[in-house]
């Protein structure tokens, strides 16, 4: 009648029949895993913890899950496979097993993200910026037409060529490229929070700007040259004349500029040009734009993808040539009208929480990231307070630990169990008397505690009478954690969100050129003097060995005042950045042991 098969209500009725009849417990009928590991429970935890350490950026790869299960099967003393022991890693079998009971769970590839935005972007950093955000918004009313953004992005002539449809089971497909290593032009974007969108600001890689070189490129865009082609303080000073040509800006219109903290940004002449025409300059926090810029949120990733469609197309249509930076305005041209949309520019004004204005856009998900670095400011902390201590134990107890240890839930497994139950038991011998000192106290929620003792069992999930811990994958392996803060070392300041245009920031900002300008010119007297007395025509080290090759010689430019290595001056010391490994003047430079160019210490 009901389509059941003859053998199964067999056995039903059988296990019925054998069943006990004052027991309580029904029948369970069908296959159960005769070699499950792990309880529907500690899968739980375990998918849990998989899920936390990837959403702090720290997550584990397949081989690392297969490792950690078999250092909890060993840490709680439970039943595993032979196999398990002899490789030390559990089997393939568990880890497709897991991951499909588990379908919250899927193996993904990562994006890269580097450290610094990985911990900059955290609440603190966040407030701080919507704070100036709403100071700047009360104070001029602006409306969503003159609320702009501002950001600069890297276009070469070596293009990442598109997916393409090829023959099956070939090892290697290719595609032709302009050469090997392109050359940058850099272009500067500007677009307002109706989704409206600037025409461009070229930056070419020569010494002098030639109005051919914008032939094809987008109607109304303009452009400069410098040897390097990043965008340098005078650069950025045509471009803000080329904003306010097309903003209208003026001290009875005033307009909000957001941008981040390049040094070719805070210029004091690009701040003072501002100030004049009533440009209101707010700079997000460092190594926060891919979240908070809109540019980078909605439009460049999408312009990125578009540019890379146009140069093949180029190179289909121009087969055997070679594109030069001449032919990057008019692709520029033809990738523009896909990616800068209306509807995408507003979704990145929408996304960052800028307009509409709304400083809760960003979950608590956003920003575990900065987990591993939230740690106590060495400025703020009291070391007469005790710091409580959560243990997971059934009872909830919560233990204070001496006055100078800071402790998170977190790090409680790096703690030493048995110092933690020593602790415990002299607190039980000491519960009648009460202590004479708040910072040598150790309370407890109860009036007496057992004493502390992490064994591992069988079970972890099962109840006993004794204390017996509860399975977590955070005590055997803890999510990471940075050590303490150092104090920033004297003469480094470190940036934060600004209102630049405001009287005490830009004058702060004068201060600090003058000074450096003083710097410079007492180094370079030094030098001159230094010269006179050893004489002519002697090189120092580096300069010798800058001089090695004659091509690289050729090319070498200063990154900060663009002047090229074959018209430096006897004696003239030059200094290579660690990350892009290009050159500078040690003149130009701060001073530091480990030179970082203002081009990689930005976004």
């Amino acid at each position: 009648m009901y389509g059941v098969n003859l053998t199964s209500l067999f056995r039903y009725k059988k296990k019925r029949e054998s069943c006990n009849e004052g027991s309580s417990e029904s029948v369970k009928m069908g296959y159960s895993p005769h070699n499950k590991v792990f309880s529907e429970a500690q899968e739980k935890e375990l998918s849990k913890y998989l899920i936390r350490c990837a959403d702090i950026y720290f997550g584990l790869p397949k081989k690392e899950v297969k490792k950690l299960a078999y250092e909890l099967t060993k840490s709680y003393n439970l039943a595993r496979p032979r196999s398990w022991d002899e490789n030390e890693i559990a089997g393939e079998d568990w880890f497709l097993g897991f991951m499909a009971r588990n379908p919250e769970l899927s193996v993904r590839a990562a994006q890269a993200t580097s450290l610094s935005r990985a911990t900059s972007f955290n609440r603190t950093n966040v407030e701080a910026f919507f704070d100036n955000l709403q100071t700047v918004m009360d104070r001029h009313k602006f409306e969503p037409q003159d609320i702009y953004n501002v950001d600069e992005t890297g276009v070469t002539t070596v293009q990442k060529p598109d997916r393409i449809v090829a023959r099956r089971g070939i090892k290697q497909v290719g595609s032709v490229t302009s050469a090997e290593r392109g050359t940058l032009v850099t272009l500067a974007f500007a677009v307002n929070a109706i989704g409206n969108v600037f025409p461009p600001f070229f930056v070419f890689p020569r010494a002098r700007f030639q109005d051919h070189f914008l032939r094809d490129g987008p109607i109304g865009s303009t452009g400069t040259a410098n040897p390097s082609g990043w965008m340098q303080d005078s650069g950025f000073l045509q471009f803000l004349n080329h904003f306010k040509k097309y903003a209208n800006s003026s001290k009875s219109h005033r307009v909000l500029l957001i941008l981040d903290n390049h040094s070719s940004h805070i210029h004091i002449d690009c701040l003072d040009y501002c100030k004049n025409n009533g440009i209101v300059l707010l700079s997000f926090p460092p190594h926060c734009s891919h979240k908070l810029q809109p540019l980078d949120r909605s439009c460049l990733g999408p312009f990125k993808k578009a540019i890379n469609s146009s140069c093949d197309s180029w190179m289909r249509n121009n087969p055997a040539k070679t594109m030069r930076i001449y032919d990057i305005p008019g692709i520029v041209a033809t990738a523009m009208p896909i990616a800068f949309t209306c509807r995408n520019i507003q979704a990145g004004f929408q996304a960052t929480g800028i307009y509409p204005f709304n400083r809760n856009i960003f979950t608590d998900l956003d920003f575990t990231p900065s987990f591993v670095t939230d740690r106590p400011n060495p400025n703020d902390t009291h070391k007469s307070n005790p710091v409580s201590i959560e243990i997971p134990d059934p009872n909830q107890t919560s233990i204070s630990i001496g006055t100078q240890t800071s402790v998170t839930k977190s790090q409680v497994s790096c703690l030493n169990i048995e110092s933690i139950g020593a602790v415990n038991s002299s607190a039980m011998d000491q519960s009648s008397t009460p202590p004479k000192n708040s910072g040598d106290a150790v309370t407890t929620d109860q009036s007496v505690t057992p004493p502390m003792t992490l064994h591992p069992v069988v079970d972890p999930c099962q109840p006993s009478t004794s204390y017996s811990t509860v399975f977590s994958p955070e005590l055997t392996r803890p999510f990471p954690i940075a050590p303490p803060r150092k104090l920033p070392a004297g003469g480094w300041r470190k940036k934060k969100s600004t209102i630049y245009t405001d009287t005490p920031e830009k004058e702060e900002i004068r201060k600090e050129s003058e000074k450096e300008n003083q710097k410079k010119q007492a180094r370079n007297v030094k030098k001159n003097l230094s010269k006179k007395n050893k004489g002519k025509g002697k090189k120092s080290k580096q300069t010798k060995e800058l001089t090695s090759s004659e091509d690289e010689s050729d090319n070498c430019i200063c990154l900060v005042c663009t002047e090229s290595f074959e018209k430096s001056k006897p004696g003239e010391n030059w200094v290579q950045c660690s990350e892009c490994k290009m050159w500078a003047h040690e003149a130009c430079t701060p001073g530091y042991l480990n030179y970082l160019c203002h081009n990689c210490d930005s976004d």
